[in-house]
């Protein structure tokens, strides 16, 4: 092993290039230190996780049972206001068939949810208490109530008895219909997946109008050909509200709509928008009621609001996977923030007046 030696005539056995320069320190962050018109060598650093490991945990859902939860609550919830306003307007069949769809839908809801909570106990737990911040609260109240509804209001239907308590529970699921169309959408932005909690604004209007498109697609396969009129202008309103509410939060969410646009979700979003579409234009151009043509559009709207449903949770896992869909956005609402505090204060410090600040410029001197 060499070694160096310190003597009067110098150090000897140092090996070359093992000195450190005399005068100079190193530079925090391994960067120069940045003077007036000198520019950094080294470029600013991009994010990196530990490890590349995502910074929230992936949770233990499962796609049948939350996306399926999503599907079939949003076509009960919509079922029963489509049932309602057949029974007013004197369609007793199509209210009959929504009546039936939207109990089976939500029975199927409600089992796919305690499936995912591992125990039924699970959900009786979320009502021991009513907590109206809680999304989850809330909405677990909201199908405890409104199951009972509409399973009254297509029973006794039915069986044909007690007709005014039946029409009571016809409105009283249509009147909770939309809630429990759209509530899911509340709960799913209000967790930390990125995917869901960046399109907080718009993901309601894309459950709603899924929804209501999946719901008058059922209508359109079990409503007769004479009462069908409401339902193809309902599939048409659905399907373009569901549409324009989809392109609205991929245009608002910049980086992190990449999780709608590529992978599992992307092919299922896809699928879903030409679904849509072709079941629309199906509903739209069957002036004449033909009974193929319009339990092929029906047909299509489901499908197409079940891909729609699927596409979300994937996407929401996808962008669980990626830290860079969790960073980013936070990092850019930040700069927002600071941006905004910069413009406030340069303009409040342009309204001053020359001789103090806005609270003492009208104070007398003593």
């Amino acid at each position: 092993m060499n070694e160096s030696e310190v003597t009067r005539d110098g150090s000897r056995g140092a090996r070359p290039g093992r000195q450190a320069p005399g005068g100079q320190r190193p530079e925090q962050g391994g960067r120069r230190r940045r003077r007036r018109g000198e520019q950094l060598l080294v470029p600013k650093a991009e994010f990196r996780s530990y490890y590349g490991r995502p910074i929230l945990n992936r949770p233990g859902w499962k796609a049948s049972n939350i996306a399926g939860y999503f599907f079939l609550g949003g076509l009960a919830g919509a079922g029963s206001v489509l049932a309602a306003g057949a029974e007013l307007t004197g369609r007793p069949r199509t209210a009959r068939a929504m009546k039936i769809s939207s109990l089976a839908a939500v029975t199927g809801s409600t089992a796919a949810l305690v499936h995912d909570l591992g125990r039924p106990s699970r959900f009786a737990n979320m009502l021991r208490v009513l907590k109206p911040t809680s999304p989850m609260s809330v909405g677990s109240w909201i199908l405890a109530a409104y199951g009972p509804a509409a399973g009254a209001a297509a029973a006794l239907d039915v069986l044909r008895r007690l007709p005014r308590l039946g029409r009571a529970a016809t409105v009283s699921a249509a009147l909770l219909g939309p809630a429990v169309a759209s509530y899911t959408a509340v709960l799913a932005a209000d967790t930390a997946v990125p995917g869901w909690h960046e399109g907080y604004r718009e993901l309601p209007y894309v459950f709603t109008g899924s929804a209501t498109a999946a719901a008058a697609g059922m209508a359109l396969i079990a409503a007769p050909a004479t009462e069908a009129g409401p339902a193809r202008a309902t599939a048409v309103f659905g399907a373009a509200l569901e549409t324009a509410a989809v392109k609205a939060m991929e245009r608002r969410l910049g980086m992190v709509a990449e999780v709608y646009r590529t992978g599992p979700a992307g092919r299922l979003m896809r699928v879903a928008e030409g679904l849509t579409l072709a079941g629309a234009a199906g509903a739209a151009l069957n002036r004449r009621g033909d009974r193929m043509l319009a339990a092929l559009s029906g047909t299509a709207l489901l499908a197409a609001s079940a891909c729609t449903r699927f596409g979300v949770f994937h996407a929401g896992m996808a962008s669980i996977a990626d830290p860079r869909y969790t960073v980013v956005p936070q990092r850019e609402r930040l700069r927002r923030r600071e941006a905004e505090a910069g413009r406030r204060g340069a303009g409040a410090a342009e309204g001053d007046p020359p001789g103090g600040g806005g609270a003492q410029s009208g104070a007398t001197p003593s």
